[in-house]
């Protein structure tokens, strides 16, 4: 299984500029714990997670994205498989990858994804080995 297959697309992002109140009111709102930091070109530049707006909760409206963020994050391929994907997050402790193919974000995957991913392949193979 590929994280094509098992990935969201088009996930909710921030700009740099934007403030932390603001990735924090996405993130609430969409349920997400982590969003894409896109450049002014649609570049991914960044990593914001709820516990970076935790760690600035005294100053959401007068912070910036860019100062909280994750520069530069880990990121993986749309035709890597669900298990290097999951090697990844654990071995880094993440919830979540921005997944980019030439340069853009085109998804996400996170711990949850690949979950619900490997359940489904452990249910699949029941009825097949056990009918």
């Amino acid at each position: 299984m590929i994280v094509r297959k098992i990935m969201t697309v088009r996930p909710e992002t921030v700009r740099p500029e934007d403030s932390i109140e603001s990735a924090r009111t996405r993130m609430e709102r969409g349920g997400f714990r982590s969003l894409p930091v896109l450049d002014g070109d649609g570049r991914l530049v960044g990593i914001i997670t709820s516990r970076d707006v935790l760690r600035y909760a005294h100053a959401l409206p007068s912070t910036r994205v860019d100062h909280a963020m994750t520069r530069d994050p880990i990121t993986i391929a749309p035709d890597a498989s669900a298990e290097d994907c999951a090697t990844t997050l654990l071995a880094h402790k993440f919830g979540g990858l921005p997944v980019v193919e030439d340069g853009r974000v085109i998804g996400i995957v996170t711990s949850t994804d690949v979950l619900r991913a490997f359940v489904r392949v452990e249910r699949a193979t029941r009825r097949i080995l056990d009918p």
